[in-house]
C-alpha cells in the first residue's frame, strides 16, 4: 500500500493532464481555470510547510493550527475562484437564454 506522501505526489500527474484538457478545450470559464491552477499554489505551499512542520514542531502538518491553516487559505482561495468563475458562466448563458426570447416568450427567428 502506498503511504500517503507518494500517493499525493502521485495525484500531481493527473491533475496535471486535467489543466491540460482543461485548457486545451477552451471551454472553462476563465476565473474557475485560474481558480484550478492556484490549486496547484496550494500544493507548492502545502510540501514545505509539511516539512517545516515535521523539522521544528516534530508534528504533522495537520497538528499545527497557523501553519496549517495558512496552507488551506490557498485551497479555499481556489475553491472561491472556481465556484465564482463557474456562476458567471452560468449567469451569462441564462442571460444569453432570456434575451433569445420575446416579450411573449416565443423565441426569436
Amino acid at each position: 500500500m502506498l503511504d500517503k506522501n507518494t500517493l499525493f505526489a502521485v495525484s500531481l500527474f493527473p491533475y496535471l493532464g486535467f489543466l491540460w484538457f482543461l485548457t486545451k478545450s477552451g471551454q472553462t470559464p476563465r476565473l474557475a481555470l485560474i481558480g484550478f491552477y492556484v490549486l496547484l499554489i496550494f500544493v507548492a505551499v502545502t510540501i514545505p510547510a509539511g516539512i517545516y512542520a515535521r523539522q521544528v514542531y516534530g508534528q504533522e502538518l495537520a497538528n499545527v493550527d497557523w501553519l496549517h491553516g495558512s496552507a488551506e487559505l490557498f485551497l479555499t482561495v481556489s475553491n472561491i475562484f472556481v465556484v465564482l468563475g463557474f456562476r458567471q458562466a452560468v449567469m451569462e448563458l441564462r442571460q444569453a437564454k432570456s434575451g433569445d426570447r420575446g416579450q411573449d416568450g416565443e423565441k426569436k427567428p
